[in-house]
């Protein structure tokens, strides 16, 4: 059965991600892209990965380079934009923090921020996956985190909301996927 490119693409849109802008340095000169294409992929080794449009300006500009993962907040939604192409976006221009020798410039005021070295790539389907390994990363707010869901930006948590803090210790970490009684011979 042939899948509908932008059916998929909708229906993947159900699926509520975080919000980064990746960041890499060419030459003195500080570029990023607006992604939710960000997952962790190892504790040990410490690896990322980030999913980029093989026709992308930013697939062109991250190969083989150190990148950093900015994870943005709630109150950076203008970044968002920015950097998904509205220049025009409103807000004050992006400020970078100096890198250090390596690696590639944060955005300031991320929440978070995960600075790779180039770790490996792989050019699949219309995207390439950049894996970085992790040397360095911050976190330091209490901000809420900027979601895209549907095609659009959401805030995360309604102030004043009580949000549980962890995990109840009795629901498994890993919940064996249902096997089918019966599996169709190919």
């Amino acid at each position: 059965m042939a899948i509908d490119p932008q059916q998929l693409r909708t229906c993947l849109g159900y699926f509520a991600t975080g919000v980064t802008v990746v960041s890499c340095l060419v030459g003195d000169t500080p570029h990023g892209a607006t992604v939710n294409a960000f997952t962790a992929v190892s504790l040990d080794p410490p690896l990322v990965l980030v999913s980029l449009s093989r026709t992308s300006k930013a697939a062109r500009l991250l190969a083989g380079r150190p990148f950093t993962v900015n994870v943005l907040s709630e109150e950076q939604r203008d970044l968002a934009l920015r950097f998904a192409g509205h220049p025009e976006a409103p807000g004050t221009p992006p400020s970078w923090l100096p890198a250090p020798p390596g690696l590639a410039p944060a955005l300031s005021g991320s929440p978070a921020t995960f600075s790779c070295s180039p770790w490996a790539s792989y050019d699949d389907g219309d995207h390439v996956l950049f894996l970085g390994r992790v040397e360095r990363l911050t976190h330091h707010s209490e901000a809420g985190p900027l979601l895209f869901y549907r095609g659009s930006f959401h805030s995360a948590f309604t102030r004043g909301a009580h949000v549980p803090a962890h995990v109840p210790a009795h629901v498994p970490a890993h919940v064996p996927a249902h096997v089918p009684a019966h599996v169709p011979a190919t």
